[in-house]
């Protein structure tokens, strides 16, 4: 029995450690510290039955940045949540705990801070998170980050807009974005994800 509740700060070295065992990229624990400051409600670990975290969504709001609305031709911003990091134990996997996990990141977004979307980075080969987040949380590809990562593989930038009808809306401009992602990456990642066994 696992269950989903927002972390605290004797939860942090368990985050860390988490991170460690599952994830390439590391962040300090002042890093973790900072997004439990600024954004608590945001931080939530999967617990199992004898109190050891088993995962952990890291997610935060982006701050008004370069599209701020003080630029007469850029769009004004909108309040959106950003994933910085997803990890569940492997022991732990194919059992419905990140889908849960997010699920309750997207929630606290929203009842929180008024987010309109959610976005998030994920590693071009990595195909179970891709099919977790476009085929079961709705994540739709914004753009191709090139050498995003330190290793420089490149990133799919996702988005998930939790008002339908705002992403229908907006899909004019997301069919603009995803027609100058490189047509023989997405049809790699297509062949990649049907070969998979999920």
């Amino acid at each position: 029995m696992v269950c989903i509740r927002q972390a605290t700060a004797e939860d942090l070295i368990q985050i860390q450690a988490t991170n460690l065992w599952c994830l390439p990229e590391n962040y300090q624990l002042k890093y973790y510290f900072y997004h439990m400051l600024a954004w608590p409600q945001l931080l939530h670990v999967a617990e199992d039955h004898k109190g050891k975290i088993v995962g952990y969504v890291l997610s935060k709001m982006e701050e008004e940045d370069e599209q701020g609305s003080n630029d007469k031709d850029k769009k004004p911003f909108v309040p959106h949540g950003h994933i910085t990091s997803l990890s569940v134990l492997r022991t732990h996997r194919k059992c419905g705990i990140a889908t849960q996990l997010m699920k309750q990141a997207h929630l606290r977004m929203q009842e929180s801070f008024g987010a309109q979307y959610c976005s998030l980075h994920v590693r071009y080969s990595n195909m179970a998170a891709y099919h977790l987040y476009s085929q079961t949380l709705g994540y739709i590809i914004h753009e191709v980050d090139k050498g995003y990562y330190a290793d420089g593989e490149d990133a799919y930038n996702m988005r998930c807009y939790f008002n339908k009808e705002k992403s229908n809306n907006d899909n004019g401009e997301n069919n603009k974005h995803e027609n100058n992602i490189d047509n023989d990456n997405v049809s790699d990642l297509t062949n990649n994800i049907s070969n998979m066994n999920v």
